[in-house]
């Protein structure tokens, strides 16, 4: 019943990051946990017969913070994630009606008082960000199912993601304002580029709570929902962006990014979509117009992944 990703790199971790990787489930995560530290700080769940794995946060005694432990654990998820080409597109969430509270401070209070602060901090980054893959560049999809709070480093690891279903009870913002903790997970460098500068400012300056309808309005949120269906309809959602051709979605992704982050002019940037796009040209895009002349996909049908569709070679 149980799905084991088995990887050499995750089983050479496992005993140092306490991580278990379980068989998906169909229900919601269950975040009822009467021996917190009994239960493994990050699952990760491979959907069965489907390219799609979920990375759940979890620590819901602590609001699912993260500690050095699952800082290490959620980084190693995204690295097999990333390097396993049978794997499309993941989802991120928190279990126990958290998605993250932020990096767990009281860890931080007891570097503080161990005399060994200076020294954890400069091993968590010159490898890392504290809160794990942060600073990772993941050439895939990342949908963040948002649900209770999602604040500080929670929220820069939502930002992280490509996209965000948030619950309509969701609390979002940074927090550590009122701490002096920095944000030093990519939450300076996304947020404006995903809302602009000057709201981003008003997030990053006031420490603010910020409304999830109000997210969505400025784009931080790109689906509000129920209370507890984030995590469905994130999979769903990830469901839907795995039928499409591969190739040519991340061409267009990669490309987006290069586009937002790294391109020096807008001519540099189509420079980059031209020369990132022309192998999917001669690939997916000459079997794509071979579909649509033997009449899939018109009217705007999202009709052209059908399992029983015929062979593209017979419709030609």
């Amino acid at each position: 019943m149980a799905m084991h990703l088995q990887s050499r790199g995750l089983l050479q971790c496992t005993q140092s990051v306490n991580q278990v990787f379980r068989g998906f489930c169909t229900a919601p995560p269950s975040g009822d946990k009467t021996e917190p530290h009994t239960e493994p700080s990050v699952v990760v769940d491979r959907l069965e017969g489907m390219p799609i794995v979920t990375i759940g946060i979890n620590r819901p005694e602590k609001r699912n913070s993260v500690d050095t432990e699952t800082s290490e654990a959620l980084k190693i998820a995204f690295q097999e994630f990333e390097q396993d080409p049978d794997l499309h597109c993941a989802v991120l969430h928190g279990l126990g009606g958290n998605f993250c509270a932020g990096y767990d401070l009281e860890e931080l209070s007891e570097l503080d008082n161990s005399g060994n602060l200076a020294n954890k901090m400069a091993e968590i980054l010159m490898d890392q960000g504290p809160m794990g893959p942060t600073k990772m560049y993941l050439t895939k999809p990342v949908i963040a199912a948002v649900n209770g709070y999602c604040v500080a480093g929670g929220l820069e690891l939502a930002i992280m993601c490509d996209l965000r279903v948030v619950e309509e009870n969701s609390k979002m913002g940074f927090l550590n304002r009122r701490f002096g903790v920095p944000l030093i997970d990519g939450g300076t460098v996304r947020l404006p580029k995903l809302i602009g500068l000057s709201r981003a400012m008003d997030l990053i300056l006031t420490g603010r709570m910020l409304d999830p309808k109000e997210a969505l309005e400025w784009g931080l949120a790109n689906r509000v929902c129920s209370s507890g269906t984030a995590y469905g309809q994130a999979v769903n959602l990830a469901k839907e962006i795995v039928k499409f051709p591969q190739d040519c979605l991340l061409a267009d992704r990669g490309s987006a990014i290069y586009a937002a982050y790294d391109a020096r002019s807008r001519e540099e940037a189509m420079d980059y979509e031209t020369e990132h796009s022309a192998s999917v040209l001669t690939t997916e895009a000459i079997q794509g117009a071979k579909k649509f002349t033997a009449g899939w996909g018109r009217s705007g049908k999202f009709n052209v992944n059908k399992v029983t569709e015929p062979e593209v070679g017979d419709q030609s």
